[in-house]
């Protein structure tokens, strides 16, 4: 019987650590699946499909690892695809905590199913998306945090947010301008009822 598992997470955008978990996960598992949460209540930095291409294409090079998307529970999913295990990765003791009570709550709802805890590579275990993601906001590079074609992806994410943050603000000045000149006119409308000029005798 082939051993396969499954690998969920929301991967906005794929890092090098998603990618170390990837390539160890495929030396122990006859097929893995990189599978794509889709979560309706979350505001991601990329789509579901942009995430599926990047994905795709960093994992190009692994015959036993393909990529999907998914919704609702981890379990019934794995149950879909006849998975026997989940995989997933521990960064620090915050993240254990979390993904043991993740692991026992799958386990409660689908006692066979295994949940496979991997630690990441040391040069790797302070990465996760959410960091990737300020760093590229806040103009910092992120070539050595994310594959090659993922970096150039945010760079262009980053150069479109900021014309588009720029036009807001130079569409807005000439109305600020105009509103300030507004309310001065205002000011000395109502100083001129206050303080009448008196008529020369």
């Amino acid at each position: 019987m082939k051993r396969k598992a499954i690998y969920p997470g929301s991967f906005d955008p794929p890092t090098n650590g998603h990618l170390d978990l990837i390539e160890r996960g495929s030396k122990i598992f006859d097929e893995l699946i990189v599978a794509i949460l889709r979560n309706p209540e979350k505001d991601p930095l990329f789509s579901v499909n942009e995430r599926r291409q990047m994905l795709e294409s960093m994992t190009g090079s692994f015959d036993n690892v393909s990529v999907d998307t998914f919704h609702g529970l981890t379990v019934d999913y794995a149950l879909r695809v006849e998975a026997q295990a989940i995989l997933r990765g521990i960064r620090a003791i915050s993240d254990y905590e979390y993904e043991l009570q993740m692991a026992l709550m799958n386990r409660k709802l689908q006692p066979g199913l295994e949940t496979v805890f991997m630690m990441p590579a040391a040069r790797y275990s302070y990465l996760s998306s959410r960091l990737v993601r300020e760093v590229a906001q806040l103009g910092g590079p992120v070539d050595c945090l994310v594959p090659d074609l993922v970096a150039q992806k945010l760079r262009e994410k980053m150069e479109v947010a900021n014309k588009f943050s720029g036009a807001n603000r130079s569409a807005s000045e000439p109305e600020t301008k105009a509103k300030r000149a507004e309310r001065a006119s205002e000011q000395k409308a109502k100083e001129r009822k206050i303080n009448p000029r008196k008529k020369k005798s």
